[in-house]
């Protein structure tokens, strides 16, 4: 081993040579293993300095002792250049930097997937329903849609309005960075509702006071059950004595037959 321009012992690989790594979801990775400092054995070497400025072709010899005047390091950056172009850097910032952007492009991957978040039942708590609202911002972070299902239970079918007044809170919490591909919609026992990535400026929404004043959300149709009996089955509604009264005036019984 060989110590580098900070003193510290480095492999003498040649993993440096490859410019991509195959990452699992098989998205090709930014590479992160470049040769530095001592590493680099070729030379001459082109260099580029610290301000991006092009200094041309030199000894390695020299372009090491500038990385280490200015208390950087020298990196490989094109190897597979003749010469290999090689640049002074932060080693360490720059590795970070590429990290970030590996990160980037996978969560970038991912998007555009459909995520569910499921509710069992109407009866959940605050709590729960703030853990499942932040499942689905970070799913909507990266950029995929996300499709709410809420499932009844037994006769809390007949109590439809209070899942619909869940999705309304969803829909106000998640206002700034969805909008809405499907709105609630009952289905069988159940309600779907999509809503797809959007980012918004809340500075647009502010009032005169300067307060953010999110727009005022449906919460959905009519209850399933608001319809009298028979509705559906086209059966008249009894009419009552009232109704009667004012429709036509009674009719006189009937008399017997005059002695």
């Amino acid at each position: 081993m060989e110590p580098n321009a900070h003193g510290d012992p480095s492999d003498q690989s040649d993993s440096g040579t490859d410019l991509t790594n195959e990452s699992l979801s098989g998205v090709s990775a930014i590479a992160t293993n470049f040769r530095h400092n001592h590493q680099i054995r070729i030379s001459p070497i082109r260099l580029i300095d610290q301000n991006d400025e092009m200094i041309g072709i030199v000894p390695t010899n020299e372009a090491l002792k500038r990385a280490q005047d200015a208390g950087l390091d020298l990196v490989e950056v094109a190897p597979t250049a003749r010469p290999p172009v090689c640049k002074i850097l932060d080693f360490g910032k720059w590795k970070y930097q590429q990290a970030k952007k590996e990160d980037k492009a996978r969560a970038h991957s991912r998007g555009g997937q459909l995520k569910e978040v499921k509710f069992k039942t109407v009866k959940i708590g605050e709590h729960d329903l703030q853990i499942k609202v932040n499942h689905a911002k970070q799913f909507l972070s990266e950029g995929n849609k996300v499709q709410f299902t809420l499932q009844f239970r037994g006769r809390e079918i007949a109590h439809s309005e209070l899942g619909y007044d869940i999705f309304k809170r969803i829909k106000e919490q998640l206002f700034f960075v969805s909008k809405i591909e499907q709105d609630a919609k009952l289905m069988g026992k159940r309600i779907n509702m999509v809503l797809m990535p959007d980012h918004k400026d809340p500075n647009k929404f502010k009032n005169a006071e300067g307060e953010i004043v999110i727009p005022t959300q449906t919460a959905g149709p009519a209850p399933r059950f608001a319809n009298r009996p028979g509705d559906r089955l086209n059966i008249p509604a009894p009419r009552t004595a009232s109704a009667g009264a004012a429709g036509s005036a009674p009719t006189a019984a009937p008399q017997g037959p005059k002695n």
